[in-house]
């Protein structure tokens, strides 16, 4: 099993940035891609961006592309999502996602086996 847990969420003004990180651990080996999703009031999940944790290969849904980036930290066992230029529109809670092993990054949410909780972004307009 791996476990994942999702910091730094919070309230920014539009055009400001957030960094959101999401920490694994447990049977870390096991794990084959990292990817984020959000899910906003009312709306279904969606793909946010993903990252294959043993390459630098990484995958966007067109609108975070240019402004959302998202970073292996192999030492700490974590990826962050360094999100700049918010939108109202990218309120949601995120979520911190990771497939396993032999499953590379996706888009699909089916294709990742263990989730974090989620940490609430805000934007204001």
């Amino acid at each position: 099993q791996v476990q994942l847990v999702e910091s730094g969420g919070g309230l920014v003004q539009a055009g400001g940035s957030l960094r959101l990180s999401c920490t694994a651990s447990g049977r870390t080996s096991a794990r084959r891609a990292m990817g984020w999703f959000r899910q906003a009031p009312g709306k279904e999940r969606e793909f946010v961006g993903a990252a294959n944790w043993n390459d630098d290969t990484t995958l966007y849904s067109d609108f975070v592309k240019g402004r959302f980036t998202i970073a292996r930290k192999t030492a700490e066992n974590a990826v962050s999502l360094q999100m700049n230029s918010l939108k109202p529109e990218d309120t949601a809670v995120y979520y911190c996602a990771a497939t396993q092993a032999g499953v590379i990054m996706t888009t699909m949410m089916t294709s990742y086996a263990y989730w974090g909780r989620g940490t609430q972004v805000t934007v204001s307009s």
